[in-house]
């Protein structure tokens, strides 16, 4: 079995997983919401086997083009869903993350993602390859959980379902603040160091990189410090996940950089 059919059977598991999330959404029954998990755990354990064989047929990381990127971070969003709503049982930002990954899956199988395996070029030789990029990707999928969750906090009309909501937010960026951090700003300041001589270069990618974690760091500190919450937060946690998309799709296409070639 090849990695292109793993890949869309994982798409297509996600695409089912949302269309009974959605039926959810009317029914409200918990046992629609438990038929939904299912295909998303399934999804999500085919969309693994895809990235092992990308990993084995092309000998590097399975991210280092955007299609494979765009692969990866859809199946890091399926699993940041999965861990949070095992965590916490919160099936109706389903329909929603499913809508994220599968839009992501779209835009890597377009015809505009080159899909062919080519020899990394030396500055992409690394362990830190690994170590950066899918670090950052998984602090990525937890800001999207963050997103959903906040949008969904600032439409909701049932006070109870709001404090959910909001602490699902919160949640999802304590775990997701650290990792970027840990990925995107640390270890690639040290694998900058290795592969250019210099910590920091306010490369495009690197300066948005940073206002990305600057907007998640007021987020944590206006909650935890100044004990902000509800729509204030909710509205901070959607502007770092479009920091967050910019940085992945905007620097990439409008801006050149040193991170250009990947």
């Amino acid at each position: 079995m090849t990695e292109s059919t793993l890949f869309a059977a994982a798409m297509g598991l996600f695409a089912l997983s949302a269309l009974i999330y959605f039926v959810f959404l009317f029914n409200r029954r918990e046992s629609t919401a438990r038929t939904a998990f299912v295909p998303v755990i399934a999804g999500l354990v085919v969309h693994t086997g895809a990235l092992v064989l990308r990993t084995v047929e092309s000998g590097h990381a399975p991210f280092t083009n955007m299609y494979e990127s765009l692969s990866f971070l859809s199946w890091a969003t399926a699993l940041a869903f999965v861990l949070v709503n095992l965590r916490f049982s919160i099936p109706r930002i389903g329909p929603f993350l499913m809508l994220i990954v599968i839009a992501l899956m779209a835009l890597a199988s377009s015809p505009l993602m080159p899909k062919e395996t080519t020899p990394l070029v030396p500055a992409l030789q690394s362990y830190w390859l690994w170590l950066h990029v899918s670090v950052t990707l998984l602090g990525e999928a937890f800001f999207a959980v963050a997103f959903v969750a906040s949008l969904m906090y600032l439409s909701a009309k049932d006070p109870a379902k709001k404090d959910k909501l909001d602490a699902v937010g919160y949640r999802a960026v304590a775990v997701g603040f650290p990792l970027f951090t840990l990925g995107g700003l640390v270890f690639g300041m040290v694998w900058a160091q290795k592969a250019w001589g210099r910590y920091w270069s306010w490369d495009p990618k690197e300066v948005w990189s940073l206002i990305t974690w600057l907007v998640f760091a007021l987020y944590l500190h206006t909650r935890i410090v100044m004990g902000w919450k509800g729509k204030r937060s909710a509205w901070i946690a959607i502007l770092g996940f479009l920091a967050a998309l910019f940085t992945y799709f905007g620097v990439n296409y409008l801006l050149s950089g040193l991170h250009s070639y990947a």
